[in-house]
């Protein structure tokens, strides 16, 4: 398992676009990143991307109508890269398709796994970063696989994430 020492120093463009391509085992859908409302999320998900560190790993954590959860490499849901990113609070609702950063109690703990909502959710607004949308491919996230290792650890493991590509598109590129 991949882990680093620190968080990476920022270096996205944030006048650039970033998109997300996550192909897995269920299809391939897309994530529009939002640099200006969570640059240091942006660069942290960015970074761990093109270091490959998501590859493989699957949704842990699938409940319909909530969010899927993925980016944890032990795939139950209590691993990280080895450091954490602070919260960056937006006016963001969490509506369906908004992608936020999991964290644990400790608002400042954030750090690979990642969600998509599979519907609004109020009650997460202010409390996590929002990070991006989901732009194409709703139905395949949709389809992921329900399963919650809290409730069934023994249970198979989740869809697993094949490739997760970053595109980024500098200004009138």
């Amino acid at each position: 398992m991949k882990s680093y020492p620190q968080r990476p120093p920022l270096t996205i463009d944030k006048s650039h676009q970033f998109i997300a391509h996550v192909y897995t085992t269920r299809g391939h859908f897309i994530i529009q990143l939002l640099p200006d409302l969570a640059p240091e999320h942006v660069n942290s998900f960015v970074f761990l991307a093109r270091d490959k560190f998501f590859n493989g790993t699957t949704f842990h954590r699938v409940i319909p109508g909530f969010v899927a959860q993925g980016g944890d490499q032990t795939g139950r849901g209590n691993g990280g890269p080895g450091y954490s990113v602070p919260l960056e609070p937006s006016q963001e609702p969490f509506v369906r398709g908004i992608v936020g950063m999991a964290r644990s109690n400790d608002p400042n703990s954030a750090g690979s796994q990642w969600f998509v909502t599979l519907g609004d959710a109020p009650n997460l607004n202010g409390s996590y970063t929002v990070f991006g949308k989901v732009v194409q491919g709703m139905e395949v996230v949709d389809c992921l696989s329900p399963r919650d290792p809290s409730v069934n650890p023994n249970a198979p493991p989740g869809d697993a994430i094949i490739d997760l590509a970053i595109q980024e598109i500098a200004p009138g590129g």
